[in-house]
């Protein structure tokens, strides 16, 4: 018979656990010292806030004070307003948990922990306050004392005991990021580049990489202010960097969809066009081994291939396709030589922060996470299901006098809230309460058996190290951190009953039975509004694109429009490349290729509206009015949606209009190669032609 293996922890996880284990000793000891009623609320926060990595700790202990005073001092101001209603001040309460749950869902980065903490800690002291509401201030002050204490420890204990920095991953997912752009980069320089002979599934799965990349980067960065290394002093460079790869990653897609169109138009690779990319190439080269940025032979490589681009795409007077594709090529090489120049700048002046350098002051603000997909009806519809499942939980309580109702009200705000940010949190909450069910034993072993024979807080830590030390060290591992938290809250939580001198057999079926009965009640309540399937969230994600690519092309945008849709939607791109693939790889009306090709458009349409004046101005009018009402309507139908019959004739009136006026301008360069970026986008398989009529030409 083969005997059971013990487990196996790394060191990084058992440095983990004694930390975590150590923090949360610290704060329950210093809890107890100063007489606070609930000295356990520390040692559970201190594991709440636990995270390997120091910045992390930090960011998200500041993120949980803020929203824990937030929520405190709105249960104060409501609950002995409000005491003698108790149907008005579920409702208030309610409305307060929902309310800060919508907008926790719309900011979609680690300062969303601030708003949640603030909706469900109102809840945790509001509810168990009614029955004394003139004490509700003094419990209020606890509470955050409590929690103050759990933070501080936490943070101290990880910050100052082997501290591990963000440089690793921030760093090696930023190398990774410009990896990708470069490998992308080198495919379209490099002989056959176009990408037609290499496999078009894992040149899609190239790209979504590169845009998951970029979200996971802009999101991991929020906590670099808080680092324990010199790596808080790059901030601004790491947000400047994201902006600038998120700017280039349509850049490189245009690049290849335009070496992809003059191959088909003109048979092969022009020589002319071959001659501009292997320049690009060996500027490359040169560029990877140069010693430092500002060369001399770097600056004038640099110079002599933005000449070579520039006459690649220089005005002819001839009135065709092929010349307009060769000068909308020029236009987007000089933006993706330009824009690769600014990124390994920029990743030389991080280098230079972490050996302790000034790091350059940045001119213009970073875009930063404001301009993240935001979807307010699905935040919406989880603020209304946390509002509902606190309704439900509060009337059972109020007809029913059952002392342990707010325990029920209390998990159904938080479990509403924890898990709001899944397409379907039903499954997730169903497993948390398995494992809380798991715990039970263990809850009960303590409270009932050991919890009465301990005299010291010695014995207290001998007690409860076993436990908490191997679920840190679970808590750790991905795979297993969702069932180490739900063991953690279930027996802490438990433990909580010895604060309040209730730990015997009564009182702690009851609480463990409110608990069970408010977590079912956020899970039929969530079923029941808002739990959706991955393939009707990524139809929302793409009917959000299409509505605003519309909105763009109907009013000129501010300047910065281009990156915040760059942004955005290379953001919605790594939203949906998990959802597609939970839908078995594709979904019907939504094809996957769609995503760098909006992505393309926001740039097109952005540049247009930028350089509209360059162009004859009925003509622009035309071209975005018939793009804005496409979209709207695709938006409405999510459908492929037929183009306007009269689109691509007024795109080729425009380009003609533009190539016979020649201009050297940068503004008009930008003109036709947006054009030239609308037509391959809306029409790929049009004919190597400019097709201008006398009607769309009036």
């Amino acid at each position: 018979m083969r005997l059971p293996t013990l487990p196996r922890f790394t060191r990084a996880e058992i440095v983990f656990s004694l930390k975590s284990f150590a923090g949360a000793m610290l704060a329950m000891y210093l809890a107890s010292r100063a007489g606070l009623p609930r000295p356990f609320w520390a040692l559970l926060t201190a594991y709440v806030v636990a995270h390997p990595l120091a910045g992390a700790v930090r960011s998200k202990a500041l993120f949980r004070f803020v929203g824990t005073l937030i929520g405190s001092t709105a249960t104060v101001l409501l609950v002995p307003l409000l005491s003698n209603a108790p149907e008005l001040l579920t409702l208030a309460l309610a409305l307060w948990v929902g309310g800060c749950l919508y907008i926790s869902l719309l900011d979609r980065t680690p300062r969303s922990y601030a708003f949640m903490l603030a909706g469900y800690t109102a809840a945790l002291i509001g509810f168990p306050s009614v029955e004394t509401p003139l004490q509700v201030f003094d419990i209020a002050v606890a509470r955050v004392e409590e929690i103050g204490l759990g933070i501080l420890c936490a943070t101290l204990v990880h910050s100052l005991v082997l501290p591990q920095g963000l440089a690793p991953s921030v760093l090696g997912l930023l190398d990774r990021t410009l990896g990708d752009a470069r490998r992308w980069l080198t495919d379209l320089v490099q002989p056959g580049g176009s990408g037609q002979e290499a496999d078009p599934r894992a040149l899609a799965a190239d790209r979504r990489r590169l845009a998951a990349d970029v979200t996971q980067l802009r999101l991991l960065s929020t906590h670099v202010p808080f680092d324990t290394t010199h790596l808080r002093w790059t901030a601004g460079a790491i947000r400047a960097m994201q902006d600038r790869v998120a700017a280039l990653t349509p850049t490189l897609s245009a690049v290849e969809d335009r070496l992809r169109a003059i191959e088909q138009a003109e048979g092969a690779m022009p020589a002319d066009v071959a001659a501009v990319l292997a320049d690009i190439d060996r500027w490359l080269q040169r560029k990877a081994v140069a010693a430092a940025d500002g060369a001399a032979e770097v600056d004038a490589a640099y110079d002599a291939l933005r000449t070579a681009i520039r006459a690649l795409g220089a005005p002819t007077g001839a009135v065709d396709w092929p010349h307009a594709l060769r000068v909308g090529l020029a236009g987007r090489l000089e933006e993706l030589v330009e824009g690769w120049r600014a990124c390994a700048r920029l990743r030389r002046d991080v280098d230079a922060g972490l050996q302790g350098q000034a790091v350059p002051l940045r001119r213009t603000a970073a875009l930063g996470d404001r301009e993240l997909h935001r979807d307010h009806g699905m935040a919406l519809l989880s603020g209304l299901a946390a509002m509902l499942a606190v309704c439900l939980c509060g009337g059972f309580w109020i007809l029913t006098g059952w002392s342990m109702g707010s325990v029920a009200t209390m998990m159904a705000a938080v479990f509403c809230c924890l898990f709001a940010t899944m397409d379907d949190p039903v499954p997730a909450i169903h497993g948390f309460l398995k494992f809380t069910l798991w715990s039970v034993p263990i809850s009960a072993v303590y409270v009932l058996l050991l919890m009465p024979g301990i005299q010291d807080f010695g014995m207290l830590v001998l007690v409860c190290a076993p436990t908490f030390l191997v679920l840190g060290c679970y808590m750790v591992r991905p795979a297993n951190s969702l069932a180490a938290l739900a063991l953690v809250f279930g027996v802490g939580g438990t433990l909580a009953l010895h604060d309040t001198a209730t730990a015997d057999l009564v009182s702690f079926i009851n609480s463990m039975t409110g608990q069970v009965l408010g977590v079912v009640a956020a899970a039929r309540i969530t079923r029941l509004v808002r739990s959706v399937g991955a393939d009707w969230s990524a139809r929302r994600i793409q009917r959000a694109t299409w509505r605003e690519l519309g909105e763009m092309a109907a009013a000129p945008r501010l300047q910065a429009a281009g990156g915040a849709y760059a942004v955005r939607m290379l953001d919605r791109i790594g939203l949906l490349a998990p959802r597609i693939a939970q839908a078995g790889g594709t979904l019907e009306g939504l094809p996957a290729h769609d995503a760098m090709l909006d992505l393309r458009m926001g740039a097109d349409i952005v540049a247009l509206q930028r350089t509209r004046a360059h162009l004859p101005a009925a003509a622009a009018a035309r071209v975005l009015a018939d793009i804005a009402a496409f979209f709207r309507g695709r938006a409405g139908g999510l459908g492929e949606g037929a183009r306007p019959p009269a689109l691509l004739a007024r795109i080729d009136a425009a380009l003609a209009g533009a190539l016979g006026a020649p201009d050297a301008s940068h503004e008009w360069r930008s003109a036709v190669t947006a054009l030239v970026g609308l037509r391959r986008n809306l029409f790929p398989e049009a004919p190597a032609a400019l097709t201008v009529s006398q009607g769309a030409a009036a």
